[in-house]
């Protein structure tokens, strides 16, 4: 795919530690995530040559910014954007076979026939305002995790002035994947801990085993 939405504010609050040559190295290492759809290659010398970064620089934003797995450097937004657009994609063959797109396919996409995988989509790309933005859909209960412990942490973040963000939801997960906690116990610990996000390194050799109570919220 050579086309991806990009949210300039939840973009900014992610990455907002790197350094000028990291936040270089991060964009194009998206870049080629969403390219090649799929992961980053283990070989960072590979890498690095492909996209002209330091390999040293590439191995410290792989480190921070994705999560280490057999296959490849694996980044849990750029993987589910891909495979909204795989399904987008296969939609849009289906319905080009079938004579065009349905009548309830909704406004903003529009079906392009083709055999090629990587069909092009055509995506209203209408700039938002703040006030749009700030008015959009909220951020879902994640998979995983109850809705008390959602609530409680979405009070503890706006409690902070802080928002609650996709991206930030992301990060949260990858460094709790990284510490070998659930996402619902990092978000507890948030919360308890009285923290505006998570890191791995904060809880080392913790189980994340903290309770809670419907009735008397986070223990």
């Amino acid at each position: 795919m050579h086309y991806y939405q990009f949210n300039i504010g939840d973009y900014k609050a992610a990455t907002s530690h790197l350094s000028n040559e990291e936040d270089l190295a991060y964009r194009r290492l998206l870049d080629m995530y969403y390219d090649s759809e799929s992961q980053i290659p283990l070989d960072t010398e590979w890498v690095a040559r492909r996209i002209r970064v330091e390999a040293s620089v590439i191995r410290d934003v792989l480190n921070d910014m994705f999560v280490k797995q057999e296959s490849g450097y694996f980044h849990a937004r750029c993987d589910d954007t891909i495979k909204q657009y795989q399904a987008m994609a296969e939609k849009n063959r289906a319905n080009g076979k079938g004579g065009g797109r349905p009548r309830n396919n909704p406004v903003g996409i529009q079906s392009q026939p083709s055999d090629n995988p990587k069909v092009t989509l055509t995506i209203n790309d209408k700039p938002e305002t703040k006030k749009q933005k700030n008015t959009a859909t909220e951020v879902a209960t994640p998979e995983g995790v109850s809705i008390e412990v959602w609530q409680e942490f979405v009070r503890h973040r706006k409690a902070k002035k802080a928002q609650v963000t996709p991206l930030v939801i992301e990060g949260i997960a990858k460094q709790a994947l990284k510490a070998g906690w659930t996402l619902e116990n990092a978000l507890k610990e948030v919360v308890v801990r009285n923290w505006q996000s998570f890191n791995a390194d904060w809880v080392a050799g913790k189980t994340g085993q903290t309770t809670y109570s419907p009735m008397k919220g986070i223990l």
